[in-house]
């Protein structure tokens, strides 16, 4: 059990299950007794290697497009049939690819619309396709991974920091409008150690550090952290944006 917290009997589903941040809250809520509803796209391996390492019973993976409306709807009638409720859902899919702020030529329509398609409107549709689930029983919890980009305009490309302020700012939108039943909350990491950062210069990558007032970067592990406390511990906020950044500072 996950820090003496439990979600026994609850029921929660991980968009982008197969990455490292989507792996590391996936097991977390395992931990606490969650059956984990894992979704993917195109991580078919990696989702099913993390589902096979998941402790407990009762996971199942589902493979759906989040920016497809249609494919949303059949995988919320697949958990309606599987559970008959859902406690949490956490907004995890997300699609970015460098391209330097300066360089508007390169940040392609295709691109900046393709990232919108995911980041921002595949996380409303997710919640749209499973408000009533979410409403059943005693209510249910929302959480969009967002990133501290939104507020720094510092992130991969322009359209990647427009889009994680866009879900901040959905946050408060939904859960003024889902309240009380549903509870909306964003989860805001910065810098995360993953394969992304992996691909950084070193030299770049500790001038992060030397930047965070905690003197290092997060892990998957800390937003899986902030996660599970959201869903279980936090049950008077909402439509707040909870930052797993070490402090850091708007630069």
């Amino acid at each position: 059990m996950a820090s003496g917290i439990s979600m026994e009997g609850r029921i929660a589903l991980v968009t982008g299950a197969g990455g490292g941040i989507g792996s590391a809250i996936s097991k977390r809520l395992a931990e606490a007794g969650a059956k984990v509803v894992l979704n993917y796209w195109q991580s078919e391996e990696e989702t099913k290697a993390v589902a096979a390492s998941l402790p407990g019973d009762g996971h199942i993976l589902i493979r759906a497009d989040v920016s497809d409306s249609t494919a949303l709807v059949c995988m919320a009638k697949q958990v309606a049939d599987r559970y008959s409720t859902l406690d949490l859902l956490v907004n995890n899919a997300g699609i970015t690819r460098p391209v330097p702020h300066d360089d508007l030529e390169s940040l392609s329509d295709e691109l900046f619309d393709r990232i919108f398609q995911v980041n921002v409107r595949g996380a409303f549709a997710c919640v749209r396709a499973f408000k009533e689930l979410l409403a059943a029983g005693d209510g249910g919890v929302v959480v969009n991974i967002t990133s501290i980009a939104g507020r720094t305009g510092i992130g991969s490309n322009v359209a990647y920091c427009a889009s994680k302020a866009a879900l901040d700012n959905m946050t408060i939108s939904l859960a003024r409008a889902l309240a009380p039943r549903i509870r909306v909350v964003a989860v805001s990491p910065g810098w995360v150690i993953g394969e992304y950062a992996k691909r950084m210069d070193p030299t770049y990558l500790q001038e992060q550090v030397n930047k965070t007032p905690l003197g290092r970067l997060a892990t998957p592990e800390d937003v899986a952290d902030a996660v599970l406390a959201a869903a279980t511990m936090l049950t008077f906020s909402t439509g707040c944006i909870i930052p797993v950044d070490g402090g850091r500072p708007f630069i």
